[in-house]
């Protein structure tokens, strides 16, 4: 296997759910060694990331039966590995400290100022451990008036404007149907943390290079999402209007009913729009209300009910092998099951193997979507079991004894699967 970009890169992660391992799992792709931090069991509460009961669906073991181990938690967890402790006690937060100590990144996403009654804040760390690159994902970020309130996807895209640009016009907001608010923000925390490691690498690398927080919050990274929509209310002082499948600002740009389902039409431009009129042998293109994209979208009731009219009396089939000759971009709405049916799809290699040790074949997952020439992703480890390497990390990183993790299990700080 070739190195990769992030060989030798320790991120030691605290987060759980979504956002935060989503980023991990990103750098964890692209090579960086991940130690997932997780709860161990206790009398009242099973231990590990609460998304590892968020289902069914389950995988199945090896006797046929669901695992504890839910879909959600094997999206977004692969190439880490996974270390039970309890950090509110002092042998768990002296754990923690220990592998602070051997880490570039730490990642947390507990509430504002969460970690601080554990001596692991910020504040508290940042002149012990100068060269850490610290990220915390929150709600909305570690400042401003509503810092200290919990966060979650829902309530960020509600608040911060994308259900209100999502939905059916005239009808009620909508939430994106995966938790987007999440993803975007882990996707913005791992370029968050990139940044920062090549500032200190300038800075005097590891040792001695200038560590800093990493500040990411739900509201703003959905907020920045919404770019044109967000910046036509900015430019105008006027809310763009809800409107479906359809665009703001480009007409036509959304999908129609065909015969036996529904197709995206995406016109870019006057030239595309002008092939599509002629195809349908209409003469939309010399029309005063349609000739310009200006026009269309001043005019799109009119256009789109022409549009409406014609769109049903084909198959999607018919309509992409039509309109595709004549290079006016179209596709299907596919189903999941379409989807991974795709020769693109199957081509960029977007669906997966892994071995996993509750398993009895190799469990299929997303792909990553980043395609590298010289240090391209690799996938060594299946999502973890909760403690699955609480003994390796005990003992290679942290030079603890056999006596020393028998005391610690048997106290309740660590948990071995």
């Amino acid at each position: 296997m070739s190195i990769q970009s992030l060989s030798g890169i320790r991120v030691l992660d605290l987060s759980r759910v979504l956002a935060g391992p989503f980023c991990t799992q990103m750098l964890g792709d692209l090579g960086a060694e991940i130690i997932k931090v997780e709860r161990p069991d206790s009398a009242d509460q099973k231990g590990g990331d609460d998304t590892r009961t968020w289902g069914p669906p389950y995988m199945n073991g090896k006797d046929g039966q669901p695992t504890g181990e839910s879909a959600y938690y094997l999206s977004c967890n692969r190439n880490k590995k996974s270390i039970a402790v309890d950090i509110t006690s002092a042998a768990g937060q002296e754990i923690i400290h220990g592998l602070i100590a051997q880490s570039d990144v730490l990642i947390e996403n507990f509430k504002v100022s969460g970690l601080e009654k554990y001596g692991l804040g910020y504040a508290q760390i940042k002149d012990r451990y100068p060269s850490l690159v610290y990220c915390a994902i929150s709600g909305f970020g570690q400042n401003g008036p509503m810092a200290t309130e919990p966060g979650y996807d829902f309530l960020a895209q509600g608040m911060a404007g994308l259900m209100a640009s999502t939905g059916a016009a005239g009808g009620e907001p909508m939430k994106v149907g995966v938790a987007l608010s999440d993803i975007m923000t882990g996707m913005n925390a791992a370029i968050g943390i990139l940044s920062a490691l090549r500032h200190r690498d300038q800075t005097g690398g590891k040792d001695v290079g200038e560590g800093q927080m990493v500040d990411v919050a739900l509201t703003d990274c959905t907020l920045a999402s919404l770019t044109n929509l967000a910046q036509y209310y900015l430019t105008s002082g006027q809310v763009a209007p809800r409107l479906g499948n359809a665009h703001s600002a480009i007409v036509p740009y959304q999908a129609f009913e065909a015969a036996d389902g529904h197709i995206v039409i995406a016109i870019g431009n006057d030239s595309q729009f002008k092939r599509f009129s002629d195809f349908l042998e209409q003469d939309w293109a010399q029309d005063v209300r349609f000739k310009t994209n200006s026009a269309r979208v001043a005019h799109r009731d009119v256009l789109v009910a022409m549009i409406v009219e014609i769109m049903g009396q084909r198959s999607v089939k018919d309509w992409i092998a039509q309109l595709e000759a004549i290079n006016v971009p179209c596709g299907p709405v596919n189903t999941m099951d379409q989807v991974f049916e795709m020769e693109q799809i199957k081509a960029r290699n977007m669906k997966i193997e892994m071995e996993h040790p509750l398993s009895p074949a190799p469990i299929s997952l997303v792909g990553s979507p980043i395609k590298m020439s010289e240090t391209p992703v690799q996938y060594k480890n299946a999502p973890p079991v909760c403690g699955q390497h609480t003994e390796f990390i005990l003992r290679e990183l942290l030079g603890q004894s056999d006596d020393d993790i028998t005391r610690l299990c048997e106290s309740g700080v660590v948990q071995i699967d």
